[in-house]
């Protein structure tokens, strides 16, 4: 890792994220639906493409279908207007065996990793250094933290975080502490140069007018436009403007967590013809009949004339 990749990196975490699905058809990826997809955002203000996290479905995901998601939507924003910097989720408790995965990875046309802290093993703040800093040794491209202990079931201090920041080839962190004391003070003390992206869709706006230098959402994947404009009208002072495009969109941020994610956004993306089917994968289910009838009264609303829903396939498991 150099200097100038992880300085790129750097340069590039900022504004709008999006957390891509990843989209299947009877059991297997759908190539069809992932490259219209990733065609209809590379046209829209998102400023760059986190695959195969959480909303990505990605523990789910083998190595093979890891690198075919990368290599197409790689394929897919070649020919864009502008790069669109791709980052590969990852997650594990095994620092060992994440390191080889970092090293079957370390040729794949991405531009970093967002790694989640170990889940279920619930390491000490030192052990958490340790991962991270050993990751962040044997990584060929640079990191970006993800912190979401309601999920990892531990935490990321913010004096570990302020030591990993020190570290060259850990570039930000997706902030899902869901704590704002926490938040706002890693936000004043943060090093220079350190990027912090919120990741919780329904307090988006408290964490950028906190400070943070943009988002990762799920809710994005709707009204990305909207989305987007709530970034760039704080930075560029409009406060007032600002926040008249959150509310417009802020109880699509409670409405697509209904159920757990990415159900939701999965159906509202099927019925509104971006990919062809809403399937998830076991464990996950797809929308219950009573959110699909709210989702359908909700696209109905933004969008008068989308065809009625048909019943979703059942999945098969493969």
């Amino acid at each position: 890792m150099t200097d100038l990749e992880s300085s790129g990196l750097r340069s590039l975490l900022h504004g709008l994220w999006l957390p891509l699905i990843t989209p299947f058809r009877d059991g297997v990826l759908d190539e069809a639906s992932l490259r219209r997809l990733v065609r209809h955002y590379a046209a829209l203000p998102v400023n760059g493409l986190i695959l195969a996290a959480t909303s990505g479905e990605g523990l789910t995901l083998g190595m093979a279908e890891l690198e075919w998601i990368v290599e197409l939507t790689r394929s897919e924003t070649v020919g864009n207007k502008r790069y669109m910097p791709i980052c590969l989720g990852l997650s594990g408790s095994h620092t060992r065996k994440m390191c080889h995965t970092l090293d079957e990875t370390a040729a794949w046309p991405i531009d970093g990793y967002l790694i989640a802290s170990p889940y279920y093993s619930r390491p000490s703040q030192r052990g958490l250094k340790q991962h991270f800093s050993a990751l962040a040794d044997h990584a060929a491209w640079p990191i970006v933290l993800y912190n979401i202990p309601y999920r990892t079931a531990v935490n990321l201090a913010n004096e570990t975080l302020l030591e990993l920041a020190a570290h060259p080839n850990i570039v930000g962190l997706k902030d899902c502490c869901a704590d704002r004391a926490q938040s706002i003070d890693l936000l004043r003390r943060r090093p220079a140069g350190f990027r912090v992206l919120t990741g919780e869709d329904a307090l988006c706006y408290e964490a950028l007018t906190d400070g943070a230098d943009g988002a990762i959402l799920l809710s994005a994947h709707i009204e990305t436009e909207s989305f987007a404009a709530v970034a760039a009208l704080l930075k560029q002072g409009q406060r007032d403007a600002a926040h008249a495009r959150w509310e417009s969109v802020s109880d699509l941020t409670r409405l697509l967590f209904t159920e757990p994610s990415p159900a939701a956004a999965k159906y509202w993306l099927w019925r509104t013809g971006l990919i062809d089917s809403a399937e998830v994968r076991l464990p996950m289910v797809e929308a219950s009949r009573e959110l699909a009838a709210r989702l359908d009264a909700e696209i109905e609303r933004r969008l008068p004339g989308i065809a009625p829903s048909q019943p979703v396939a059942p999945m098969r498991v493969r």
